[in-house]
């Protein structure tokens, strides 16, 4: 499963935020944009798998926060139940940075998205069932 996926199933399953949000800044008259990974009433999130690719997770977080006044939170999908290299620096940098720092296990977002529909399953004994 991408990146991308399992962000989207993070950001609306466990976080409730808005997924790839457009942050607009301004640069001498240049209008830029930069997108979030999820938005939410008080947070940006950046999320990133356990990959080199994620290392500027926490630069993302903080220049999204700095833009919107929310607060910085980074949180790695672990694909392989260890921390390689690349999560260290990334926790390592997060900390010394004071952004809060989450890992989260990518087969418990798949398995969290393909349960929740029991999680609104009406119970026997319920009303209406």
């Amino acid at each position: 499963m991408s990146e991308t996926a399992l962000a989207l199933i993070y950001c609306s399953m466990f976080a409730f935020g808005e997924t790839e949000a457009r942050v607009p800044y301004n640069v001498g008259y240049d209008l830029h944009y930069v997108r979030v990974d999820c938005r939410t009433e008080t947070e940006v999130i950046e999320l990133g798998l356990d990959k080199r690719s994620s290392i500027d997770s926490v630069h993302q977080a903080l220049f999204a926060a700095s833009q919107t006044g929310l607060a910085p939170k980074v949180v790695m999908i672990d694909t392989d139940g260890r921390e390689d290299a690349y999560e260290f620096q990334v926790r390592t940098v997060a900390a010394r940075a004071g952004v809060p720092y989450e890992v989260i296990d990518a087969n418990r977002l798949i398995r969290w998205q393909m349960t929740e529909y029991f999680r609104y399953y009406p119970r026997p004994g319920a009303e209406g069932f």
